[in-house]
């Protein structure tokens, strides 16, 4: 092991590297990639020095075209240079690329892969932007999980340096660089031992230098263009091997083995799935559930996507496979297959040996849920009588037929985690408690914890649904959770607008802000959310969080209530020890905000437990009924699809719904009125100045 264990999310992981391992950073800041930059720059004003023993250089300049100009400008002036984007950020750096990669200059661009705007724009994970960068010239590494991250930053910058080719470094949007994960952090002292710091130097030499002038930038005639592009072939026959050899200096530092391919699951497998991104842990999770249960199935883990190493694959793959299905978070539009599909197709032509059967799908675009019942629909499609040779998964699509049927009520997840769900309101501080309880938890006990917080596109005002998971064993639920031990809604509006109680466990707890008493629960709460709590015998506590927070000049503030709750009844840390740790991060947090502050937050922590009130559930509500009321036809629009997607069921509308070039019509925010502030602003005309 070389460093100590934090909980950290992909973003700051991949930034740790970054920082240390590089003497200037240009940026521009664009979702989900903005917050390298911002705990970058954080970073070099607190004094952190870096490998080389100084501060990052941190520029943000006017647009992503610019950032990565910069990069070119500061790589040809000798100084080692990263930067970080996403989506169509990385679409702008592209001209540059092919300079940076033509002129073999090595440096590492870090990307939160995301959707492109195509019919509409979307700052969800999907591969669409790397993909559209694979001609670039770039070597391109893919991490799957938050420590992957730190694992396989690190392998490509030292790769970098030793191949002289660019690299880029991805990770799925959202899914890997905002979820928090409890992972080994590697030292920057053990990062400088491995560094190549004789073709550190050798760089440093290749610099423009008035003292040795030189010519580059040139342009050439059609007699020497084709040769010139040919001459760096060999750069990139050798980086396989330079990436290996950098993944097994990193193995032997960290205890954790990475190959261009890692194979996992049965090695005699018939039915295998290759696939990179955080997909792969999904993956491995449902591997390892079917395995147990002797079926013969396996998965193939792309690490290094560019340069493509045909051998590496070929000897991944298990001799028994019969069927392969590659599956890409991509769409390719009127292509063969999509980019991962096609390159699995020509290594099999390439070494001229009988391929098995192949199929290829796409799953995942713009953060779409892939959890472990869509991955066994991709190995069942596979056993089929007549498999779909390309197929979409995690949709249903009834007009050009090609999605696969998924059992949803198949399950993955090891037995033991402790699943929690809560529904916040954007801004509320809901996302921030929770990111808190899982440092708290994470690095205070024995505990593996991973967060994932799902957003709708309106942030403040929105709704947020946190997933917090605490378990024995690494966690790879690279999904949301669909069975919750525990449920909070910091809204009270949400019992008449969601179906907040959807998943729950039997036995499982729900926790509920609401200024609303026992009686009054009967007249506030849906029919069927009273039957559910009966029929499931749940646990059923109420706070008024909203009032409290008031009461202690916290304003709308309920975070500290509503996790002081949380540990109160989740169970993963005794109470005593919880509040202790509880009180130390509000120090930390809010210490810079002055005393006041972190006393208003701990007064709040103090006076929250004797608030918490177990509502008892009655035997009546057996026999209760009646959902969330409907709301009056408006137009087909609106009542097919607006209404739908406002409800959290816009994964259950089929593609036949959609416009096909993506224009909706106009005037339908009147048809919204979410109605989720919890209190309301009232006009007072006599104190109004106009």
């Amino acid at each position: 092991m070389s460093g100590k264990m934090k909980t950290i999310d992909g973003n700051t992981a991949a930034c740790h590297v970054a920082y240390g391992m590089s003497e200037v950073a240009t940026i521009y800041p664009i979702t989900p990639s903005s917050p390298l930059g911002e705990i970058a720059d954080s970073w070099a004003v607190a004094g952190r020095k870096n490998i080389f023993n100084e501060l990052l250089s941190i520029k943000q300049m006017q647009s992503e075209a610019g950032a990565a100009g910069a990069v070119h400008g500061s790589l040809v002036g000798g100084a080692v240079t990263t930067t970080f984007t996403a989506s169509q950020g990385l679409l702008l750096k592209i001209p540059n690329m092919y300079k940076i990669a033509g002129e073999l200059l090595p440096c590492v661009f870090h990307v939160t892969a995301r959707s492109l705007s195509a019919h509409a724009l979307s700052i969800f994970g999907d591969h669409a932007d790397v993909m559209a960068a694979r001609q670039t010239g770039f070597a391109m590494l893919a991490s799957s999980s938050v420590q992957e991250v730190m694992d396989l930053a690190l392998v490509a910058h030292l790769a970098t340096m030793d191949a002289s080719v660019p690299f880029l470094h991805f990770y799925d949007g959202f899914r890997t660089s905002h979820e928090i994960q409890k992972i080994e952090v590697i030292d920057y002292e053990d990062m400088a031992k491995l560094f190549n710091w004789d073709a550190y130097w050798a760089f440093k030499k290749r610099a423009i230098n008035p003292e040795h002038p030189d010519t580059r930038g040139t342009a050439q005639n059609p007699d020497i263009y084709f040769q010139s592009r040919e001459a760096g072939n060999k750069y990139y026959v050798a980086t396989p091997a330079v990436v290996t050899k950098c993944m097994e200096k990193v193995g032997e530092l960290t205890g954790r083995k990475y190959h261009l391919f890692d194979y996992i699951g049965d090695p005699e497998a018939e039915r295998v799935i290759v696939c990179m991104g955080s997909g792969c842990e999904a993956i491995e999770e449902t591997v390892n559930a079917l395995t147990a249960r002797g079926e013969k199935v396996g998965a193939v883990k792309v690490r290094l996507y560019r340069p493509f190493d045909i051998d590496a694959f070929i000897a991944a793959v298990p001799v028994t496979a019969k069927a392969v299905t590659i599956l890409d978070r991509t769409k390719e539009p009127g292509s063969v297959g999509e980019p991962l599909f096609t390159d699995v197709c020509a290594a099999y032509i390439d070494k001229e040996i009988v391929p098995p059967k192949i199929y290829g799908g796409r799953y995942g675009l713009s953060s779409k849920e892939f959890n472990p019942a869509m991955v066994k629909a991709v190995y069942d499609n596979m056993l089929a009588a007549v498999p779909k040779k390309h197929f979409t998964v995690g949709i249903n699509d009834d007009v050009t037929h090609h999605s696969l049927p998924v059992d949803n009520t198949f399950r993955a997840e090891p037995k033991g985690n402790i699943r929690a769900k809560f529904w916040g309101l954007g801004s509320d501080g809901t996302v921030g408690a929770n990111q808190s309880a899982i440092k708290i938890i994470g690095d205070n006990t024995e505990k593996y914890a991973q967060g994932y917080f799902a957003y709708d596109s309106k942030k403040s005002g929105g709704i947020t649904i946190s997933h917090l998971r605490f378990g024995n064993v690494p966690i790879k639920s690279t999904y949301m959770i669909n069975e919750a031990d525990f449920i909070a809604c910091h809204n009270p509006t949400y019992v008449n607008i969601y179906e907040v109680l959807e998943g729950i466990r039997e036995g499982g707890t729900f926790l509920l802000n609401s200024p609303w008493s026992a009686e009054e629960m009967e007249q506030n709460l849906p029919g069927d959310m009273r039957k559910t709590l009966h029929d499931k015998k749940l646990r059923f506590y109420n706070v008024d969080a909203i009032n409290l927070a008031q009461d202690m000049g916290l304003g709308g503030r309920i975070n500290m209530i509503m996790q002081t709750c949380f540990f109160q009844l989740a169970n993963v840390l005794p109470i005593d020890e919880a509040i202790a740790l509880l009180k130390k991060d509000i120090k930390k947090t809010f210490g810079k905000k002055g005393d006041h502050i972190v006393e208003m937050n701990i007064n709040a922590v103090d006076n929250t437990l004797a608030k918490l009130v177990e509502i008892k559930v009655p035997a009546s509500w057996a026999n209760a009924s009646g959902g969330i009321a409907p709301k009056s036809p408006a137009n087909e629009y609106v009542d097919k699809v607006m209404r739908p997607v406002q409800a959290l069921k816009g994964d259950e509308l089929p593609v036949s719904v959609f416009s096909r070039d993506g224009v909706y019509p106009t005037s339908t925010a009147r048809f919204e009125k979410r109605g989720v502030a919890v209190s309301v602003p009232e006009w007072l005309p006599n104190e109004c100045i106009q």
